[in-house]
């Protein structure tokens, strides 16, 4: 019989969308007294490569990057985290409902790379307060690897990943001793 445990704290991310970078990073900024500095980030990609999905309320030309930060913290957090998120992109909205960023949290462990959103679908599990969970990625054979509802981008971006999931170790390890 198995007997109910606390998770491993996790490595948070921020998928950060947006045409300016210097406000993008700005609204990074409330999130370090929970999550502490940036310890890692990917190089920014033209995200328009990958969809058009937000250009109609965000614009053209998006940008995207990955942030990872310090702190490792339980997973649960990710729901109070989308919905820091979620504030802080109301913050910077134009006077028309337009964001100027996009802030998708996530968390990297060992075996996976979990992403959070408001949206339901079938592959989407219920975390509470409104906010889904999805495994994007798995670690299989030294690698992560895509899932058949695995967006482009994060199929794009799997060295990136791998990168953060060393990090994560050496994270881990720190906090053990």
């Amino acid at each position: 019989m198995s007997h109910p445990k606390e998770p491993a704290p996790v490595c948070f991310f921020i998928a950060l969308t947006t045409q300016d970078f210097s406000i993008g990073e700005q609204a990074l900024t409330p999130l370090t007294s929970e999550l502490g500095g940036v310890i890692f980030s990917s190089e920014a990609f033209d995200f328009s490569s990958f969809t058009h999905y937000y250009e109609k309320e965000m614009g053209r030309n998006l940008k995207k990057r990955f942030y990872f930060f310090e702190n490792l913290k339980s997973p649960d957090f990710l729901v109070e985290l989308k919905h820091i998120c979620y504030k802080i992109e109301l913050s910077y909205t134009t006077e028309f409902g337009k964001r100027k960023v996009n802030l998708d949290p996530g968390y990297v462990e060992l075996s996976k790379v979990v992403l959070s959103t408001f949206k339901d679908y079938a592959h989407r599990i219920y975390l509470g307060r409104g906010v889904f969970a999805e495994v994007t990625l798995i670690y299989k054979d030294k690698s992560f690897i895509s899932l058949p509802w695995t967006y482009p981008d994060y199929q794009a971006f799997i060295p990136v990943f791998n990168q953060a999931r060393e990090i994560y170790k050496g994270l881990k390890k720190r906090s053990l001793c």
